[in-house]
């Protein structure tokens, strides 16, 4: 009974794998490229940004809340980065730091604002998510391209152990977090407040401290994942991070993270990000449009909350 019950628990990541794995099949048979190590590794690197967020983006909506200003706030931690570094000569460490600190200030804001403002997630982290853009507009106005000093960049190119210190930081990532989730009180809490807010309140759980620690969360990990694209991309393009949010949003659903709260797993959302790379990485290298890809992200989230809505209802 009890594996049964444990395979209807994490029959949307094992959907997903399924799926993955089918797909590294294809595209292996429809380009030899796809299966080299050069190409894994480049799939990787690609999954590290995204997973990083979703990490976060997973704690948020297991609460039960949504994180729309994930992209935005990834953005201002390069912006600021590059401007302390580029433009004042401070040391690409103290600007990293300076650009955490902005992160974390920013995930704060969003979960004091939706706590004490009663200002419902999507419309606070919404409104966070424009004045963090304009925040960017507004720093990197007639500095469009700052670039990184060389030694930064080895964040993005270098290796820990063999591996690419994107895909090493992301993989302790991933550790931490599913540690976090499972083994520490705060984050039992997250799961229960998510499940049921008013009995987790009841139960004597600080409900204010957990879904400001949760947005907190979130805005580390955008951070974190703000430095790894800087370092790629070797630049601060105002442009950084668009879109993020839904990809994140996506790898978190489609490794069978509840959108209602309350369920979810780290596991789950490195499976929905890795899938996610591949269709993108695949779809390149078979030449297909790259417009196509938003179509097929769109198609894949869709597909993902109907299973989840189908497995609540079966529950």
């Amino acid at each position: 009974m009890k594996s049964s019950e444990t395979l209807q628990e994490y029959r949307q990541p094992i959907l997903a794998a399924i799926a993955l794995l089918v797909l590294f099949v294809l595209l292996g048979i429809s380009s030899p490229y796809f299966l080299e190590f050069n190409n894994i590794f480049n799939i990787g690197k690609q999954a590290s940004i995204n997973l990083m967020i979703a990490l976060g983006m997973t704690v948020v909506i297991i609460s039960g809340g949504i994180d729309l200003s994930v992209g935005s706030i990834m953005a201002l931690t390069i912006s600021i980065m590059a401007v302390l570094n580029v433009v004042f000569g401070l040391n690409i460490v103290f600007a990293a730091v300076a650009g955490m600190l902005a992160a974390l200030a920013s995930g704060a804001i969003n979960g004091v604002v939706i706590q004490f403002g009663r200002v419902p997630a999507f419309i606070a982290t919404l409104g966070m998510m424009g004045v963090a853009r304009g925040f960017v507009l507004l720093i990197s106005r007639g500095n469009p391209s700052m670039s990184f000093p060389d030694a930064f960049l080895w964040i993005a190119d270098g290796s820990v152990l063999g591996i690419p210190f994107p895909i090493f930081l992301s993989t302790v990532m991933v550790i931490l977090t599913g540690a976090f989730l499972k083994y520490t009180r705060l984050g039992r809490e997250i799961y229960a407040i998510g499940g049921n807010a008013e009995a987790a309140r009841l139960s004597g759980i600080n409900i204010q401290k957990v879904r400001i620690l949760t947005y907190t969360i979130s805005g580390l990990c955008c951070g974190l994942a703000g430095i790894v694209f800087a370092a790629r991309v070797g630049a601060a393009p105002p442009s950084a991070g668009v879109g993020y949010e839904l990809n994140a949003i996506a790898a978190a659903i489609i490794g069978g993270t509840s959108l209602s709260g309350g369920r979810g797993s780290v596991i789950g959302t490195v499976v929905g990000a890795l899938l996610m790379a591949v269709i993108s990485n695949g779809l390149n290298i078979i030449r297909v449009d790259p417009y196509w890809q938003g179509i097929v992200i769109g198609m894949v989230i869709v597909l993902a909350v109907m299973l989840s809505n189908m497995k609540s209802e079966q529950s």
